[in-house]
């Protein structure tokens, strides 16, 4: 790489003892330097992430776009791009190998790169059901990138300059078991449900079914899925997954994913709202 291009890689971690290391090391050939912004982990990560030769930080978790955008804005970032990955997250090396070669020759209108994720789900790669390809942005010019502030779905906007799509993947692999995993979903289902009770909330990504992937799947999603009524789409979400997307070609761990995925946590944010209204309505009376 161009000695005058450095990469920060940056990892928002909470007990991650398991996959911090494979995340690190995954970035290696390319991150001049690593920052583990950890949330008061109990277990080894702060002595993995230091073994790796990262620097390790600690800062109250709210949200995942509130606590990268603190570390933005209160740590010192040496790198001219940022890279921003999960721990349970890691660059193939066909990518590590493609972001090397391409920053070498980077042209100044560029400030970000989107990267296609494979979601690997009971060790098998989630292809169908419309996962895959899922384009981010997570690679983007020191100052030009931040997190929309949002508890959930966050995205990361440009102020300005043109993003580039990257041609390889990284790869979101946990390597928690089942229980973990509903666990991560029922958590999760509470904090949409709080950032649809509050709807006013800035949102920096624009809904439109004619942009990029993101905003697309926002439009579609607020203006077509939370249109329909309450539980039934959970049914409707399966179906488009399961059957429509072809969700049935990833196997038996294909149709545990795409199952639980409608009728666990998506069945899990109609029922808390239901709580939610039900409640404001007795206390009403």
């Amino acid at each position: 790489m161009n000695k005058k291009v450095s990469v920060s890689l940056i990892i928002l971690t909470r007990n991650e003892e398991m996959h911090l290391k494979r995340c690190i090391d995954s970035a290696r050939n390319i991150a001049s330097n690593v920052i583990v912004v950890d949330s008061f982990s109990s277990d080894k990560t702060e002595s993995i992430a230091k073994e790796c030769g990262a620097e390790f930080v600690q800062h109250q978790f709210l949200n995942q776009a509130d606590q990268f955008n603190w570390a933005l804005d209160n740590l010192e970032i040496n790198g001219d791009w940022i890279l921003r990955l999960d721990a349970d997250e890691f660059l193939t090396k066909e990518l590590s190998d493609e972001i090397s070669e391409t920053l070498e020759n980077i042209s100044e209108n560029i400030s970000g790169f989107s990267i296609k994720r494979r979601v690997h789900f009971m060790g098998r790669w989630i292809r169908h059901g419309g996962y895959y390809p899922s384009w981010f942005v997570r690679l983007f010019k020191k100052g030009r990138g931040r997190y929309e502030v949002r508890e959930v779905d966050e995205h990361v906007v440009i102020s300005d300059g043109e993003i580039q799509n990257l041609k390889n993947d990284f790869v979101d692999s946990n390597k928690q078991n089942l229980e973990w995993w509903i666990g991560k979903q029922n958590n999760h289902s509470s904090r949409e449900v709080l950032a649809l009770i509050n709807k006013s909330k800035d949102k920096e990504l624009k809904p439109s079914l004619f942009a990029g992937q993101a905003e697309r799947r926002r439009w579609l999603k607020e203006k077509l899925f939370m249109s329909s009524p309450k539980f039934m789409r959970s049914f409707l979400y399966f179906f488009y997954r399961y059957f429509l997307r072809l969700g049935f070609l990833d196997g038996v761990e294909g149709l545990i994913f795409h199952f639980l995925t409608a009728f666990w946590y998506r069945f899990l944010i109609d029922a808390k709202l239901f709580e939610y209204q039900k409640a404001i309505k007795n206390n009403n009376k």
